[in-house]
């Protein structure tokens, strides 16, 4: 199964047991990808993580 990067369009192939969440990097453009879902198969550029400086 694979999906498409939605930064660069390069094709990204996912693991056998892929469940919604799960985190993948395209090989073409570095870019993080979040599984949004399987059925239709979606992803989203994953959300950055910002730092909370120890609120």
């Amino acid at each position: 199964m694979t999906a498409t990067c939605i930064v660069c369009e390069a094709n990204v192939s996912l693991p056998q047991d892929c469940c919604e969440g799960e985190l993948l990097i395209c090989p073409d453009c570095g870019t993080e990808l979040e599984v949004i879902s399987l059925d239709p198969l979606t992803v989203e550029e994953a959300p950055q993580v910002q730092e909370d400086w120890g609120e």
